[in-house]
């Protein structure tokens, strides 16, 4: 079979290759791949930045936004043949800590988890992939390839029960949210806001193109500029680019009492303020920091209930472009007007 792998750690090394077929200790359902999501996790894998192969390996399966269609269930009793399915990406580590012993691995505490298609596991940029059972997740089969959003959902899904739970810490009514970036996980984040009795506000430099047509379809609203220059303090902020400005300004520009929730992952750069002044912002206001990432296995199931359950027509305007598997390189060069590119291996 054919896949796309990388040897992380080294730029210049990803290509489309004859791969051997996967082994049933990688898990006993079978699958043949539909598509792959693309996102800046990819691009930082093949651009050397990170990653890691499973032991005794050199290169890395890329991919962890699967869909796929079963083809052989093997023991399995709640799958079956020609389900379309969505891979878990996360295992727990093997010690396990408190957390992953519960299930609640996307809250690691020692960083010994494994990711498939980042860290020692083979993802899923392969034309057939093997399964566990227990993380083969049912896709709705209405959504047809609309089913490769689900692993973005799920680190919404996630973000938002976060940040329910902090608002029981008092009286929590909030009005307004305000999302910043405007990317997949950023629109998602709009979606299901918009879902709640909430003014729901969205920003992002892009001027034109899909992404304010997207934010108006949902009756919410589209800003450019900057946070401070909004004219409202927001109950919460959903920040979705890690750009340290942004944060800044969201932790300052946020309502007495509010919450914001970092599901963005930046890299360096300096610091727009002095720590202590952002910090006194937080604390003179009651304010709470919260990141958020991964997802685990309830996150999973509620996002899959929640991606049913959403506007086709809408969902299918978050798929920008499609490729095909010896096209990679071209999908993971951003384009104008990219929101979600995938790589299409086969028809659903």
């Amino acid at each position: 079979m054919k896949a796309i792998t990388v040897e992380p750690r080294k730029p210049g090394t990803a290509r489309y290759e004859d791969f051997p077929e996967p082994g049933v200790h990688e898990g006993s359902v079978l699958v043949e791949a539909v598509a792959v999501g693309v996102c800046g996790t990819d691009v930082e894998i093949v651009e050397g930045k990170y990653g890691w192969p499973p032991a005794g390996k050199e290169r890395l399966v890329l991919g962890h936004e699967s869909l796929g269609r079963v083809i052989d269930p093997g023991p399995s009793s709640s799958l079956k043949k020609g389900d379309l399915v969505v891979g878990i990406v996360r295992r727990p580590d093997p010690v396990p800590c408190p957390n992953c012993a519960v299930g609640e691995w996307d809250m690691c505490r020692n960083g010994q988890y494994t990711e498939r298609g980042i860290k020692e596991i083979h993802g899923f940029m392969s034309e057939r992939w093997r399964i566990e059972p227990e993380y083969a997740i049912t896709v709705d089969p209405s959504l047809g390839i609309l089913g490769v959003l689900l692993e973005p959902m799920t680190v919404i899904t996630k973000a938002l029960e976060q940040v329910l739970l902090v608002g029981q810490r008092s009286f929590c009514e909030p009005k307004t949210a305000l999302v910043t970036g405007a990317g997949p996980i950023g629109l998602l984040a709009a979606l299901r806001l918009s879902s709640r009795e909430l003014q729901v506000h969205v920003l992002d430099r892009a001027e034109t193109g899909p992404k304010p047509e997207l934010v108006r379809a949902l009756g919410a609203t589209y800003h450019t500029g900057s946070v401070l220059g909004l004219g409202f303090d927001p109950d919460i902020v959903v920040e979705c680019t890690g750009v340290g400005s942004l944060i800044a300004d969201s932790i300052q520009k946020v309502g007495a009492g509010g919450i914001i929730c970092l599901t963005g992952v930046g890299a360096g750069g300096v610091a727009s303020r002095a720590v202590a002044d952002v910090a006194a912002a937080a604390v003179l206001k009651n304010n709470v920091l919260i990141g958020s990432v991964n997802a685990n296995k309830r996150h999973w199931y509620r996002a899959g209930e929640n991606l049913a359950r959403s506007d086709r027509e809408w969902l299918s305007r978050l798929i920008t472009r499609r490729e095909k598997p010896e096209n990679f390189k071209q999908a993971l060069t951003r384009q104008p007007g990219d929101i979600k590119v995938v790589i299409q291996f086969s028809e659903v």
